[in-house]
């Protein structure tokens, strides 16, 4: 099993493909700043739970046994985006505020670096850990 399998890593990177999914789709928005009736959409906020719902981990029960009952536990996911209303109506008829779309971006930006950040002190750990004893 490789370190980069274990399941805190797979929640960061997981995270990290929600930031990358969410860049997308607000910058879809900036795009359609200037298209009439265009509803600004983000991407539904990302949980650890839902991660750990969703997370297939191959689970299953070991068969020793000729009675035991084989059962694999899987899970489907997927990234979901809603429309969302906002205050402010541009004057073109669509949601979209660029001002507001440029802060999403910067703090998606800044949440990203901070979830490459993780990922990388951790793997830094384990490779410290693994020096120390060997």
């Amino acid at each position: 099993m490789a370190f980069t399998d274990l399941p805190l890593f797979q929640a960061i990177k997981s995270k990290m493909q929600w930031h990358q999914t969410r860049q997308g789709v607000l910058a879809e928005n900036i795009a359609h700043a200037d298209t009439p009736g265009y509803e600004a959409r983000d991407v539904i906020e990302y949980s650890f739970e839902d991660h750990l719902a969703r997370q297939s981990g191959d689970l299953s029960t070991a068969t020793t046994r000729a009675g035991h009952i084989a059962v694999s536990m899987s899970g489907a996911g997927g990234v979901r985006t809603s429309e969302r209303d906002t205050f402010e109506i541009t004057p073109d008829g669509n949601s979209v505020t660029l001002e507001e779309q440029m802060m999403k971006i910067t703090e998606n930006q800044m949440n990203y670096q901070a979830a490459t950040t993780l990922y990388t002190k951790g793997l830094g750990f384990i490779r410290t850990a693994l020096s120390k004893t060997a």
